[in-house]
C-alpha cells in the first residue's frame, strides 16, 4: 500500500504541475475559462484516485461494455453532436458537452490489454485486434477529427510492439503501411489536406493555408530565453495565433515564458514518461504491462505531435497538448488514463501469463 500511494502521489504531482501551468496560461487571457479548467481538474483527479485504488484485475472485465459504451456514444455524436467549426464531435449535456472521443483512447487501450494478455501476435490475431480498433477509428474520423483518428491508431500499434510482435511482422506491416497511405490521401477532407501542403510549403499563402504554422513559429522564436511575460504575448493576445488555448497553446507559452519555460513543460513530460518506463519495467504481469505501455503511446504521440506541429515540424492536426491545453474531456480522460496506470500496482495477479491463439 506504501508504493501503491507513493505511486498515486507522484503520478498526481507531475499531472498537477502541468495543469497548473495550463491553468495559468489560460487564466492570463481567460479567467473564466481557467476557472473551468480547474474544475475539470478536480473531477479528473477524482476519478484518478478512485480509478488508481481499483483492483486492475476486475478491469478486464468491464472493458467490453465500456467499448460497447463508447460505440454507441460515437454513433449518438454523428446523429445528436452539435457542430463547431465543421466538426461534430460533441455531445450537448446542459450546462456541458463531453467528448467521446476522448474516452474512446483509455478504453481501447484497456479492451486491446485485456486482448493481448491472452493471446500471442499471431498474424490472426493482429487482424482481430484492428477490427476491435475499427469503429473507433472509423467514427470518430467521421466527426471529422483526425487527430483524435491518428491518436487512436497510434494506440492500437504502440500495444502491438508492446505485445512482442517479431521483427519480420514489424517491416510487413511497415511495408502495408507505406502502400496504404498514399491512397488514405482520397478521403481526407479539403482542410485536411490543405494542412499537409502547407506544412511542405507554407510561404506559398502566408495568409492562408500557411498561416497558422507561420504564426505559431513566429510565437515560438519570439519568446526568446526568458519570455515576454505572462499575458503579453502578442502572437496570441492580439489574437494572430490561432487556437492559442487549445493546439497552439505551447507555442503560447514559449512566446510569453520563453525557451526556459518551455523546458520546464519538456522536463516534466520527461519525468513522466521516464517514470512509466520504469513501472513498466517493474511489473511482472502482461496485463499490467500492456495498460502501461498504452497510454504510454497515446500520452508521447500526442505530446510529440502536438509540440512538434507547434514548432512546424510536423503538419498541423487538431492534437491538443495533455493535461496543459484547454479542454474538460480531453483533461478528464488523460487523468483517467494516468489512473489505469497507478492502479496496475493494486494488482494481486499472479506472475503467470495465459496465451491462447
Amino acid at each position: 500500500m506504501k508504493f501503491l500511494n507513493a505511486v498515486n502521489v507522484s503520478l498526481a504531482l507531475i499531472s498537477i504541475l502541468l495543469i497548473s501551468i495550463g491553468v495559468l496560461v489560460i487564466y492570463s487571457s481567460s479567467p473564466e475559462l481557467a476557472l473551468q479548467q480547474t474544475i475539470f481538474t478536480v473531477v479528473g483527479l477524482i476519478g484518478f484516485f478512485l480509478i488508481s485504488r481499483f483492483e486492475v484485475k476486475f478491469a478486464g472485465r468491464l472493458s467490453i461494455p465500456l467499448y460497447l459504451l463508447i460505440i454507441a456514444m460515437l454513433l449518438l455524436v454523428l446523429l445528436l453532436g452539435i457542430e463547431t467549426r465543421g466538426s461534430v464531435r460533441w455531445i450537448p449535456l446542459g450546462i456541458f458537452n463531453i467528448q467521446p472521443s476522448e474516452f474512446a483512447k483509455p478504453v481501447l487501450i484497456l479492451l486491446l490489454a485485456n486482448f493481448w494478455s491472452k493471446k500471442t501476435p499471431s498474424w490472426r490475431n493482429i487482424l482481430k485486434s484492428f477490427v476491435l480498433s475499427m469503429p473507433f477509428i472509423f467514427l470518430v474520423f467521421r466527426q471529422p477529427d483526425l487527430g483524435s483518428a491518428l491518436t487512436i491508431s497510434a494506440i492500437w500499434i504502440g500495444m502491438l510492439f508492446a505485445c512482442g510482435i517479431s521483427f519480420k511482422k514489424i517491416v510487413i506491416l511497415f511495408l502495408i503501411l507505406l502502400v496504404t497511405i498514399p491512397s488514405s490521401w482520397h478521403f481526407l477532407h479539403d482542410y485536411q489536406r490543405h494542412r499537409i501542403t502547407s506544412f511542405l510549403s507554407p510561404e506559398s499563402d502566408p495568409l492562408g493555408r500557411g498561416y497558422n504554422l507561420i504564426q505559431s513559429t513566429i510565437a515560438v522564436g519570439s519568446g526568446e530565453l526568458l519570455g515576454r511575460g505572462l499575458g503579453r504575448g502578442t502572437q496570441s493576445r492580439l489574437q494572430f495565433l490561432p487556437e492559442f488555448r487549445t493546439d497552439f497553446i505551447f507555442a503560447s507559452i514559449a512566446e510569453e515564458l520563453g525557451f526556459i519555460g518551455s523546458f520546464i513543460i519538456l522536463l516534466l513530460y520527461l519525468i513522466l514518461f521516464i517514470f512509466c518506463i520504469r513501472l513498466a519495467a517493474k511489473t511482472k504481469n502482461r496485463f499490467e504491462f500492456l495498460i502501461i505501455f498504452g497510454v504510454l503511446s497515446m500520452l508521447l504521440f500526442q505530446f510529440f505531435v502536438n509540440v512538434g506541429m507547434n514548432m512546424g515540424l510536423l503538419p498541423i492536426t487538431g492534437i491538443t497538448l495533455p493535461l496543459i491545453s484547454y479542454g474538460g474531456s480531453s483533461l478528464i480522460a488523460t487523468l483517467f488514463s494516468i489512473g489505469m496506470i497507478a492502479s496496475v500496482t493494486n494488482s494481486k495477479i499472479l506472475e503467470t501469463d495465459i496465451y491462447e491463439d
